[in-house]
């Protein structure tokens, strides 16, 4: 929860910061440099995840390495308090580095809590996910109007404040945390093994191979979706504050206050969802059709947002908040179906000795779809709205039902997972 209130608290204001010319308080930065930089600082917190699944089984292990990890993050936010340009880049590398280390493992360590053929598992990643939706629900409502209406750098300090407080609390809970997931699972006792053995690695079975494969496959359609995902955070944050009439009961409300829509709709959808696979047990769909799903959703919340842009550009008009609630409703509904299955069929279908290192491989396809999506935004001001939203749709509803077609030889390669 609190890594997400750092990591959304500072999203919330990264690209209006950015923009800000410097009599606001910004660095006055053009839209295509800005969404260049938001891309690729999105691409490194994800694409770093390799390197912190790695460390995790090789190195530290799951716990010391979530632990190391929010303290880094914390003090990459501290060094963002601190006005400077030097800072901010500085800040932005260490957030990069912390998450890391703590997002993947993290993940990881909630696979441990279920047996592979436990069909509680998707439903106990929903719950995780509404849990971390908490924080990234309050961050912008606490961040944001600190950010834009007393200081920017105020309202980056006050993420790290929260990160801080989710680091004391992660270790005065370990004897909790590691009692919960000690259990000797098949993941955790191989990580164990594999740290203390010293013979040889053994080769990879032809079925391992095989759900190598299948994640392979899923990982191209999984950068689709944050791609279109993460234009919130970018160009939807933008049409927020430039298109968006924000007035509500005489006040007009921060751009970056809309941020936490998304995630409060997670917390309202997370506990559905979750009963909706517990009933349906074995006959839920599988991994790859909820990632259809999940890829029509996202599709259609881009397509309804291009009348709203074709308004907003062509008769020069500030459309209602509730466009863009519709966008962030269909998202959800859209990452509901993808993420956390995402998460848990990694831990599945990955073998117990790279469970870490192929979680890392999986935030991969976050960090391709969000470098994707830094550069859609980086054509806010070069393309008409309503192309580039629509373009997006295309595309994700496109991959969605190609990947449709695709499930039933996806899921033979599977074998007995789902």
């Amino acid at each position: 929860m609190w890594e997400r209130f750092s990591f959304y608290g500072m999203r919330a204001l990264l690209i209006l910061y950015m923009t800000r010319p410097g009599a606001l308080g910004g660095l006055g930065y053009s839209m295509e440099r800005s969404g260049s930089i938001y891309g690729w600082y999105g691409s490194s917190v994800y694409g770093l995840a390799i390197v912190g699944g790695f460390v995790a089984d090789r190195l530290l292990g799951l716990y010391r390495s979530v632990l190391l990890g929010g303290i880094i993050i914390a003090c990459g936010h501290f060094c963002m308090a601190y006005p400077s340009e030097q800072t901010f880049f500085l800040g932005l590398i260490l957030i990069a580095c912390g998450t890391a280390l703590l997002k993947p493992n993290v993940s990881s360590m909630v696979g441990t809590l279920y047996n592979k053929d436990d069909v509680r598992r998707d439903a106990g990643f929903s719950l995780f996910y509404m849990g971390i939706n908490v924080g990234a629900m309050t961050a912008p409502l606490i961040c944001g109007p600190l950010g834009e209406r007393v200081n920017w750098h105020l309202g980056f300090g006050a993420a790290g404040v929260g990160m801080t407080v989710g680091v004391i609390q992660y270790a005065f809970g370990k004897r909790y945390l590691i009692g919960a997931s000690a259990p000797k699972t098949d993941a955790s006792a191989a990580r164990e093994e594999h740290r203390t053995s010293a013979a040889p690695k053994v080769p990879f079975t032809a079925a391992e191979w095989k759900r190598i494969a299948v994640i392979g496959i899923l990982f191209v359609f999984s950068a689709l979706f944050w791609m279109a995902f993460e234009q919130t955070g970018s160009s939807l944050n933008l049409f927020a504050d430039r298109y968006t009439d924000r007035s509500l009961l005489g006040q007009t409300v921060p751009a970056s206050v809309l941020q936490g829509l998304q995630p409060f709709f997670t917390i309202v959808l997370a506990p559905m969802f979750a009963l909706l696979w517990l009933r349906l047990g074995k006959l839920q769909p599988s991994s790859p059709a909820k990632f259809s799903l999940g890829l029509l959703f996202v599709g259609l919340g881009m397509l309804l947002l291009v009348p709203a842009a074709k308004m907003a550009q062509q008769q020069s008009i500030k459309v209602s908040m509730l466009w863009l609630a519709g966008v962030y409703f269909l998202h959800t509904i859209g990452e509901m179906c993808l993420s956390p299955g995402g998460l848990s069929v990694v831990t599945k279908l990955a073998p117990p000795r790279i469970v870490g290192t192929m979680m890392g491989v999986w935030f991969l396809s976050l960090a391709v779809g969000n470098k994707a999506a830094g550069y859609a935004a980086g054509l806010f001001e070069r393309m008409p709205l309503p192309r580039l939203f629509g373009s997006i749709a295309a595309m994700t509803i496109g991959a969605g039902f190609v990947l449709l077609i695709l499930t039933r030889p996806i899921r033979k390669m599977m074998g007995d997972v789902n």
